[in-house]
């Protein structure tokens, strides 16, 4: 069996400000394109054989993707599964909200107009499933969200509700995963 590798997206305005970033587009900081060139460096230097970055459309992780493309050599491709759930009324509000932080713990709620924990997990599965399909012959890098972490950590993973709302990646963590 195969394997992948996920990277959450560098830094953005929105993490320095401890706001929920979700579907909203907002793009990377200085230090946040620096680490991803940061990366793509220490990807070439590890060796690590990875044959295509899937990136989600958001531009935090496309730019990402680009500056690790760019400093490792690896072409890259959107993938629109990969775009990050959809937090509804919690978008922009502080990260460790009370309210947030327990509406996180409930998979079928919607946020008022976002996308239910459930619906997020549906399509990253079917993605995973996807790429498990042909990782004995691709390897690829994801580069998304912090949500999509959470999915794709769940998919290998059991968890409790309140362990999976409280799981994340840093900006530009990069970690594999074994099919």
């Amino acid at each position: 069996m195969g394997h992948f590798y996920y990277v959450r997206h560098g830094q953005t305005v929105w993490n320095v400000e401890n706001k929920i970033c979700g579907a909203t587009d907002i793009p990377l900081t200085p230090l946040g394109y620096e680490q991803a060139r940061e990366l793509g460096e220490e990807i070439l230097r590890q060796g690590l054989k990875i044959d295509k970055i899937l990136y989600s459309p958001l531009i935090r992780a496309k730019e990402t993707a680009r500056q690790i493309s760019e400093a490792a050599g690896i072409p890259m491709k959107e993938e629109i599964r990969l775009k990050e759930q959809n937090f509804g009324m919690y978008e922009s509000t502080p990260r460790d909200g009370a309210e947030f932080k327990k509406a996180k713990e409930n998979f079928v709620s919607s946020y008022g107009g976002g996308e239910s924990m459930l619906k997020l997990c549906q399509r990253i599965y079917n993605l995973l499933d996807d790429l498990r399909e042909r990782s004995d012959t691709e390897t690829v890098l994801l580069v998304a969200h912090n949500g999509i972490a959470r999915a794709v950590h769940s998919y290998f993973y059991d968890m409790t509700n309140e362990e999976f709302a409280a799981f994340g990646m840093k900006n530009c963590q990069i970690r594999r995963y074994d099919f």
